[in-house]
């Protein structure tokens, strides 16, 4: 399948487009400035393969959890673009993404992917990976305090760990972590989600663009009483 595959739910910005076996990417570290940069990236990535939009199969878009402002740039963008070319979207975490590229590039089988979530949290996912090569979910994605981490996971041995968790709790969480120095994977890339949603694609599981949905995993009604947060 030809897939675009688009992620704007952290500080990082990253598209990667998949067309007739190769495969295009750009990445960026753009803090708060997602809006500005993920079309032209993507005019970008469609130019480099010489292609129009409408050639492609469908999107996909990462679903969260992260910034609750980059996963809804990151959804909005998905799903404008899939509206102008009738094309069906797939959700991706971005926490399975990070576990993906571990799994790819390092060929790390057992991932634990932490994001931090700020006020004290930690964004938290445990992977497997299946025969399909395709890293699934061992427990529901959860936010968490640091500190809880470990008796919440009740893992009996140290697991690969990917993310920014462990650059700002890493004195709480390195018991988790095998010995692999400091965690490689800092963010989720557009381009590890290519495979996990092409075989969502595969299942059945696209929906039509209004369909598509952000996972926030934080309840997003305590975040708007805490003051200064929209």
């Amino acid at each position: 399948m030809n897939l675009l595959a688009i992620d704007a739910s952290t500080e990082a910005c990253s598209v990667a487009l998949s067309f007739e076996g190769n495969t295009y990417q750009k990445f960026e570290l753009c803090p708060q400035s997602h809006s500005l940069l993920l079309l032209p990236m993507i005019d970008e990535v469609l130019a480099q393969a010489n292609i129009k939009l409408s050639q492609l199969d469908g999107l996909i878009f990462g679903r969260g959890p992260g910034s609750f402002t980059g996963v809804r740039i990151g959804i909005g963008v998905a799903q404008g673009l899939a509206f102008s070319s009738d094309l069906k979207v797939v959700g991706v975490s971005t926490l399975q993404a990070m576990a993906q590229q571990a799994y790819e590039e390092e060929q790390a089988t057992q991932v634990l992917s932490g994001i931090d979530a700020r006020m004290a949290e930690i964004y938290l996912g445990r992977y497997q990976v299946n025969e399909q090569g395709i890293m699934q979910p061992c427990l529901d994605e959860v936010v968490i305090k640091p500190e809880l981490a470990e008796a919440h996971l009740a893992i009996t041995e140290p697991l690969y760990c990917v993310g920014t968790a462990w650059q700002a709790y890493d004195n709480v969480l390195s018991e988790l972590r095998t010995e692999q120095g400091e965690p490689k994977i800092s963010f989720p890339h557009a381009q590890y989600m290519l495979n996990i949603g092409r075989q969502a694609f595969e299942a059945g599981e696209a929906v039509t663009a209004e369909q598509a949905q952000p996972v926030y995993v934080r309840d997003t009604v305590s975040w708007k009483k805490l003051p200064g947060r929209e």
